[in-house]
């Protein structure tokens, strides 16, 4: 397994000098260690070890006849709860927002019937009386997934009830979904809604999906920020760069209808841009092109930095897949120097430990800032209606 691991390197590396690497020492120095390998674990240790003298992004070692470890599924109730100590009761703070229509994106608190709100007390789950030692997370230990029992009362304290949820296996999709309907509002709030805001988790089909979900809602407005923070890449930024480009030139103008902007779906006004050290590979490549085709200032902290591609199909004998970064990239400005480096932003914003333990968001601030002081430069185009042209006959001058 580790010479076949060295030799899909060997073989499949975006270069075949190795970028000088001299990848036969590298075999010589760690093949005898093979030997000194006591667990599975180990060996997987030695394959991060050699496959990092490349000194290249994208060189994972995964997988593996690993002996399966116990597995507690934890379940969620999709919402914020703390002790009281007052009432000696764990109340309901809130119940974030998700897909409704989604069972594993919404609270189960939120279930029609319930009667659930912040300020409710949950004083049992499945059985398990809570206080001020016994948490409800403790309570649904191996209870994802399942149709549970809360013990419930209103804000007051009074009209003991029971009620049964389904708790969640994850709160992901619903604390994602929460976080960026919270970006949003907050946006429309500071702008009076003259500013639209997308969030892109990934460069994959959940990305590609968000993006469109958000753009065709928020594309009309005055500006525009793309939040690319977090995003975890993939290979679909060229779509939405090819999307964000659609200069908006003129509208189709109708009677029984708004005029139509031409080209459709392109932005109505100037754009900017967030990103930050969790960005990485094709989120990496969407932020520097972003500069590179001068759509608008990008914001936040240096990306990531890991933009030489994979196509992982090798598996090896005991289902181990190992990675080999294939797909070098290459701008007109820097060369190769995003990999190992990343892109710098236009504007460097810090979020500071206290302004995350505040819960405010010093870069969509500035992104607020930025985005409202170019549309005052370069206003969003709209269309002057007044100027339609007149086909009346013209008046001919009287004879005599």
């Amino acid at each position: 397994m580790f010479d076949e691991a060295w030799r899909l390197q060997r073989d499949q590396f975006w270069v075949s000098d190795m970028q000088g690497i001299e990848w036969k020492k590298a075999h010589r120095r760690y093949r005898p260690l093979v030997d000194r390998v006591a667990s599975r674990s180990e060996f997987s240790d030695l394959l991060w070890e050699l496959q990092g003298e490349l000194g290249t992004s994208h060189a994972y070692e995964m997988g593996g006849d690993y002996r399966p470890s116990p597995a507690y599924f934890q379940g969620f109730l999709g919402a914020d709860l703390a002790f009281d100590p007052k009432c000696r009761a764990w109340i309901i703070r809130r119940i974030p927002r998700g897909d409704s229509w989604t069972a594993s994106a919404t609270s189960p608190l939120a279930a029609p019937g319930l009667g659930l709100r912040p300020g409710s007390r949950v004083l049992e789950v499945a059985g398990q009386k809570l206080g001020k030692d016994q948490s409800p997370g403790e309570a649904l230990v191996n209870e994802a997934g399942e149709q549970v029992e809360l013990t419930v009362t209103d804000p007051g304290g009074r009209k003991k009830r029971r009620v049964t949820v389904k708790t969640l296996r994850h709160e992901r999709s619903l604390r994602y979904r929460d976080w960026v309907e919270q970006n949003r509002e907050y946006v429309h709030r500071k702008t009076r809604g003259r500013v639209g805001y997308i969030h892109i988790p990934n460069m994959g089909p959940q990305g590609y999906a968000e993006f469109h979900r958000y753009f065709i809602a928020e594309v009309d407005r005055a500006g525009l920020i793309i939040d690319v923070r977090f995003n975890g890449g993939g290979h679909v930024s060229p779509l939405l760069i090819e999307k964000l480009l659609r200069r908006r030139v003129g509208y189709d103008a109708q009677r029984w209808g708004e005029p139509e902007p031409y080209p459709t779906e392109s932005p109505s006004g100037p754009m900017v841009a967030l990103t930050n050290e969790r960005a990485g590979s094709d989120g990496d490549i969407f932020s520097h092109c972003f500069k590179l085709y001068g759509l608008g200032p990008l914001i936040g902290k240096r990306t990531w930095g890991g933009v030489v591609g994979i196509w992982p199909r090798h598996a090896l004998v005991d289902g181990t897949v190992t990675t080999q970064p294939e797909f070098s990239f290459w701008f007109e400005d820097v060369g190769f120097g995003v990999e190992n480096y990343g892109t710098d932003p236009d504007i460097e914003v810090e979020i500071l430990p206290q302004d995350y333990r505040r819960g405010k968001d010093t870069q969509l601030d500035r992104g607020i800032i930025e985005v409202t002081r170019v549309i005052k430069e370069k206003p969003a185009l709209k269309p002057d209606l007044s100027t339609r042209p007149s086909r009346k006959a013209p008046k001919l001058p009287r004879r005599g």
